[in-house]
């Protein structure tokens, strides 16, 4: 489907709203020097300036009022961000003056931008592909430094180029395939099966080590859910509220103290986790709490790592392990021993003995959580992540075409099966850098994007 280019010229706010010590106004299109030019005034018309230079002056409204003094960058095209001719002014960041700019500027017949339209023109005009796109808008709402280098390696194209290699493989192939189709009467054969099949397979094993990439690529984007477990009065809260440094829940020898769950947020070594702490498990007749009792087994089933807390005198809640395993991976779960202040923990084995009151082991603690969240990626600044669900599914719907061709492979059916199958694995890997899209996934993509960007 082919899509249509913007050929009007579009302003925005590109520095949050609200006051600050600069806010710059981003203008893009044809007719966006020429509109600037109509109320700037510097030592040069901008229309006459070099490209990628930055100049003084003051904004004045169209019966003279002097509204700020500016700097002004201007870009010709192609090397712009958005490949078209752009200017950015840089104002006293009150909200006041950019909103007057930007008035004046529509007046010159320049509309607002919609959110996202800078990059999405950008992904237009050739200035960088669809994974690229999605990756700034990543980068933009990355919450540690360990997300937002697994962003900027997709908007560096880390992950295009992977997926255009093997994209490229698969042309090769599918091309060989269809020029012997054309030759059929000649019983012409341009590739043995067998090397077809080691091709093809050898693309299928490169699309499971970016699938398997997926579930840490989606702990680097979106953080890791840690839901806190255990039954009633093992120190829940109290651990919770250590890990914060602040007393956010409420700690009580009464059972039962938390009812509902409370969450909060915090960054260990840069991976961005959200502690759940939930009410105790127990049988019970009230309703609130057994209200909080279902919510918390709720919380294990969205959990990426769940943590049983036990207490040290009452030993290892078996039986509540062996239901959290139905709700849950064992692999998921981390066992704690609390209250080691109070005793000595000799026999009883778990994967960490911590103590919320004084707070020994509970960095030991920490660390795990970081490394079971990264477990065994092997995540560099140079490997390529997989964290959208765009990208996860059309790698799967590709892998999946590709296996329907080595069906007919091994069936020895006609080449036009397999043919049909490796163009529909390429459209796949097309999807994802955006060579094959369509309007409706771009309206999609860009939505999302904050106005200005």
């Amino acid at each position: 489907m082919s899509i249509i280019k913007n050929e009007d010229t579009i302003v925005a706010l590109a520095t949050p709203n609200g006051a600050g010590a600069i806010s710059v106004i981003r203008i893009s299109g044809r007719q966006s020097i020429e509109a600037v030019d109509l109320i700037f005034r510097g030592k040069v018309k901008l229309l006459e300036a070099k490209s990628h230079t930055v100049h003084y002056g003051k904004i004045f409204s169209q019966n003279g009022k002097l509204i700020d003094d500016v700097l002004v960058a201007v870009f010709n095209e192609p090397n712009s961000y958005t490949g078209e001719d752009s200017v950015e002014i840089s104002t006293h960041g009150n909200p006041l003056i950019t909103q007057v700019i930007i008035k004046l500027l529509v007046r010159t017949g320049i509309r607002l931008a919609e959110p996202g339209e800078f990059t999405r023109r950008a992904f237009l005009n050739g200035r960088i592909d669809l994974a690229q796109a999605e990756a700034v808008a990543d980068l933009i709402n990355s919450r540690t430094e360990t997300s937002m280098k697994g962003a900027r390696n997709q908007l560096d194209g880390l992950l295009s180029a992977k997926v255009g290699e093997l994209r490229t493989k698969l042309i090769n192939s599918s091309s060989l395939i269809e020029l012997e189709l054309d030759f059929a009467e000649e019983d012409l054969s341009l590739i043995p099966d067998k090397e077809i099949t080691d091709k093809i397979t050898d693309v299928i094993c490169e699309i499971d080590k970016l699938l398997k990439t997926y579930s840490f690529g989606k702990i680097l984007r979106d953080g890791i859910n840690v839901v806190l477990v255990g039954k009633t009065n093992v120190g829940k809260s109290s651990l919770l509220n250590y890990i914060l440094k602040e007393s956010r829940a409420i700690v009580s020898e009464i059972p039962g103290t938390t009812r509902d769950i409370i969450r909060e947020e915090i960054t260990i070594d840069g991976y961005f986790f959200r502690l759940f702490d939930t009410a105790g498990i127990r049988i019970t007749e009230d309703a609130v709490e057994k209200e909080g009792v279902q919510r918390s087994r709720e919380a294990v089933r969205n959990a990426d790592i769940v943590v049983l807390i036990n207490d040290i005198d009452s030993g290892l809640a078996d039986d509540l392990y062996l239901q959290l395993c139905e709700l849950t991976k064992a692999e998921k779960i981390i066992t704690v021993i609390n209250k080691i202040d109070k005793n000595h923990h000799s026999g009883l084995k778990a994967d960490a003995y911590v103590s919320a009151k004084t707070g020994e082991g509970i960095g030991l603690l920490m660390k795990l959580l970081k490394d079971k969240s990264a477990g065994a990626s092997g995540y560099s600044e140079m490997t390529v992540i997989v964290s959208n669900i765009r990208h996860y599914s059309a790698l799967e719907n590709a892998k999946e075409n590709l296996n329907n061709a080595l069906y007919s492979l091994g069936k020895n059916l006609s080449g036009e099966f397999i043919a049909v199958d490796l163009r529909n694995a390429i459209n796949n890997l097309s999807e994802i850098i955006g060579l094959v899209t369509s309007e409706d996934i771009l309206n999609n993509i860009f939505s999302k994007f904050c106005i200005g960007k």
